[in-house]
């Protein structure tokens, strides 16, 4: 069944209208959908619906609401990735495969060593992009939020954030003793909100990394491997869910 996505002011006693035209014609020209047909609708909040298709207009699609449960795909742990900029197309497959592990946010990071740049004011289009991959990942996963992508930060704006989170874990190379299970299995309660920073290609430098260990920042191994960029995340992502969600 096709997930799609409203706000609570589209949400009546009865009835959902879906009115953001993409999904309209998506619905009308892909999924070729008709009245009578079944969806799942989430209000990006709290609730998920099963609703049956009423009308088709061109400027909205009126549901009849069938069943109305409490988010049941959404992790308790919000994670949100600060990822150093990666080159090419790989910032928008670690959005698709973060979105599927259950990332709630993730910020693009300039550091020390990111090659990419904004050099020809192209980095809002970019994003704008990587927020409708997150879109179409969350659709095809059926979770009940869509994960934002935020703006990118500079690593000395990232600094004074860290205190806002439970928990800040921080995958680093030159890590050799303490893992991502050590620093989860040591805490006195479950975190809320768990900030995981990975570097770009080569790394964070010297100077970031000792920035980062006078934080509250946990140095953690990810393994015996140098994993790419496009991995660390996903890879420890994968590690704070099973600790924390399985």
């Amino acid at each position: 069944m096709s997930r799609f996505f409203t706000t609570p002011e589209q949400v009546g006693e009865k009835t959902i209208r879906i009115v953001d035209k993409q999904d309209i014609q998506h619905m009308t020209k892909v999924l070729r959908l008709r009245e009578g047909d079944r969806i799942d609708i989430s209000d990006c909040q709290r609730w998920e619906y099963q609703a049956e298709i009423l009308e088709i207009d061109k400027e909205y699609v009126e549901t009849l609401i069938l069943d109305k449960q409490k988010f049941t795909s959404e992790p308790f742990t919000k994670v949100t990735l600060f990822q150093g900029l990666p080159k090419q197309g790989k910032m928008e497959v670690i959005i698709q495969k973060t979105v599927e592990l259950g990332i709630h946010e993730v910020v693009p990071l300039f550091t020390d060593r990111t090659v990419v740049t904004d050099n020809k004011g192209n980095l809002s289009k970019k994003q704008e992009r990587w927020q409708k991959v997150a879109d179409e990942a969350v659709k095809q996963c059926k979770r009940g939020l869509i994960p934002r992508i935020g703006e990118a930060l500079k690593f000395q704006q990232l600094l004074p954030l860290l205190d806002t989170f439970d928990l800040v874990l921080f995958p680093y190379e030159n890590e050799e003793q303490r893992n991502i299970k050590t620093a989860l299995r040591g805490l006195d309660q479950k975190p809320e909100t768990v900030a995981l920073i990975i570097g770009p290609e080569g790394g964070f430098s010297d100077r970031e990394a000792e920035l980062l260990k006078g934080t509250r920042a946990h140095c953690v191994t990810l393994g015996k491997t140098t994993l790419r960029t496009e991995t660390a995340g996903m890879a420890a992502l994968a590690m704070v869910m099973y600790e924390l969600e399985l």
